[in-house]
Formats: structure tokens, C-alpha cells, sequence
């Protein structure tokens, strides 16, 4: 297994991250999708992403060969005030692959990158009561509060957010 940070023209990766896509989803993951989501919504989700790859928007895959076992996105902002800070998007591991610490390979991938562009914030949401609110304490993620009703789940239950934050020294 190793890890590579993608560009916009490798848009070859579009069906293993579209596997991982349908098994994070399938598997109850909130990625703001519900579950009857289908091939052609998928597609137009990563088109979207590679086309904002760049200095501001950065995608990293843990792969094994061809295939995509897990996935993470750095958006940094990009007004003039919050230069200094980004945010984490759809950290995602295939089912299969879990338990292996891709989560944490990822997240170290993405903050050596975030410290080597000068960040010194990172900022994400996620499910409150999940497990990946476990993990993000668990990479030295701050709770600041929750949101109620915040989004629907892929079953289409109203859920909340937690938000959370890291100060890169």
C-alpha cells in the first residue's frame, strides 16, 4: 500500500474512487449523498473535484495497485484572511481495508502537506456520535460543538455535525 496525492488529469483513478465512493455510502458513511445515489452522480461528484485540483484544493489516495482503499481532501481558503487555514473533506477507508491505519497515513500525509504551505489550521465536520469523531480526537482534533439536524444521513434520518479544529505548530 502507499499513498499519492492526485492531479487534475488523473481522472483514470475515477473508477476506484467510485468503488470507494458506493462502499463508504453503502456502508452508512456521510458524505453528503443519500443511498439511492447512482453511477452518474458519482461521476459528476469527482469531475467537480479534479477539476478544482491545484494549489488550493489537493486529493491523496491510499491505493494497493489499482485500487482506491481510502481517500482525503484539503481545501485551503482562499480569502485573504484564512489563508492561513484549510479544511479537511471526505476522509474515506473501504470496509475492507479498515482497522489498517490508512485513516491516520492519510491524515499525516495531508498535514505534512498543510505545514509545507505555511497552513497553521485545519478545520472539518462530521457526524456527532460516530466514529470518526473518535478518530479525529484521536489525531489531536479540538470538539468545538454540534450542529443539530445538521444533515441526512444516507437513509435519510436529519443527523448532527460535530465541528472540529487542529492548530499546526
Amino acid at each position: 500500500m502507499d499513498l499519492i496525492e492526485l492531479r487534475g488529469s488523473d481522472r483514470d483513478w475515477m473508477p476506484a474512487l467510485g468503488e470507494l465512493f458506493f462502499d463508504v455510502i453503502d456502508g452508512g458513511g456521510s458524505l453528503g449523498f443519500l443511498e439511492d445515489i447512482d453511477e452518474a452522480q458519482m461521476r459528476e461528484y469527482w469531475e467537480g473535484v479534479f477539476d478544482q485540483l491545484g494549489p488550493r484544493h489537493r486529493l491523496w489516495i491510499a491505493r494497493e495497485g489499482d485500487r482506491a482503499l481510502g481517500t482525503v481532501q484539503l481545501s485551503i481558503c482562499g480569502k485573504p484572511n484564512g489563508r492561513h487555514r484549510a479544511e479537511v473533506q471526505k476522509l474515506m477507508v473501504h470496509r475492507d481495508a479498515r482497522r489498517r491505519g490508512l485513516a491516520a497515513q492519510l491524515m499525516a500525509a495531508l498535514e505534512t502537506a498543510a505545514r509545507g504551505q505555511a497552513l497553521s489550521l485545519l478545520v472539518l465536520d462530521t457526524e456527532a456520535q460516530s466514529a470518526a469523531e473518535t478518530f479525529y480526537q484521536s489525531q489531536g482534533f479540538q470538539r468545538t460543538g454540534e450542529i443539530p439536524f445538521f444533515a441526512t444521513s444516507p437513509q435519510g434520518e436529519l443527523r448532527a455535525t460535530a465541528l472540529y479544529w487542529k492548530r499546526l505548530e
